[in-house]
């Protein structure tokens, strides 16, 4: 890392339950490229006092992460469409006091849908309704995927996910077996009360092809490695991780690291 000094930005992040992956996968690319920053991991009660505290002193920008990536909005300046389109924040950029608020989630879980080449057949069920499901459910039906099912306990928020896109909204998942499972939820994410807990059950596991959990803090959550252990193709949460902290280090310092840079990054930030 650089020598801190009077010119040092620091960016951060704001997050429920706050680990130690974006601090390092920023911080690495910040030593590895010479830039003058600092990243610095951040929880808070009073969501309204961490943000007038970016305006206020001038932190270049912030990452936020559940549960704060709707709560946010009434508090930044300017939406950007990436954010407004599906009313979820989880980049917000400093530009001399103006808050800008964008969504790198949907450009990652984008790309991973294209990358895996997943058959437009398959049928699809995203379990949960908050800021990162909003950003699931957009770009599943920008993929191309049309039978889609919003799983979330919560009719008021699953409803209206579901009837924003088109899909059909339930609050368990029941007797179907959707060729593609996607959790959006904390089920499996370390340090939470359902870190053990599965988000599907395990004969819908068995059914499905593929299997997606965003969740990143462990790669390998218990939806994973059930997965895994099946044969089935996975997308990790960690790969999701990467390729959004790659977008936000960009709309932070206006350097796009290389594809190798960005991949020992996401080593590092997890060794």
């Amino acid at each position: 890392m650089n020598q801190l000094d009077k010119d040092t930005l620091l960016c951060i992040s704001l997050s429920g339950r706050p680990s130690n992956i974006g601090t390092r996968f920023h911080n690495y690319l910040y030593g590895e490229l010479g830039l003058n920053f600092v990243y610095k991991a951040f929880t808070t009660n009073d969501l309204q006092a961490a943000v007038g505290g970016i305006r206020a002193l001038g932190i270049r920008g912030a990452g936020v992460s559940m549960p704060f990536k709707e709560q946010i909005i009434e508090y930044v300046d300017v939406m950007h469409e990436s954010a407004s389109v599906i009313e979820s924040v989880n980049t917000v950029v400093n530009e001399d006091g103006v808050l800008h608020a964008h969504n790198t989630d949907y450009q990652a879980i984008a790309n991973l849908l294209r990358d895996n080449a997943l058959p437009h057949s398959l049928s699809v069920a995203v379990a949960g309704s908050g800021g990162m499901a909003k950003a699931v459910v957009a770009a599943v039906r920008d993929y191309g995927f049309t039978d889609v099912t919003v799983v979330a306990r919560n009719e008021t928020t699953g409803g209206a996910v579901a009837k924003q896109y088109g899909f059909e909204w339930r609050p368990e998942l029941g007797a179907a077996r959707p060729g593609l499972l996607i959790n959006a939820t904390p089920v499996g994410m370390a340090g939470g009360p359902e870190a053990d807990d599965l988000a599907f059950e395990l004969d819908a596991i068995d059914a499905a092809e593929a299997v997606f959990d965003v969740v990143a803090m462990p790669a390998a959550t218990p939806l994973i490695r059930a997965a895994a252990e099946r044969h089935k193709t996975v997308i990790t949460g960690a790969e999701v991780i990467a390729l959004q902290a790659a977008e936000q280090f960009v709309l932070y310092t206006g350097v796009r690291p290389s594809p190798e840079e960005i991949r020992r990054a996401s080593e590092y930030s997890r060794s």
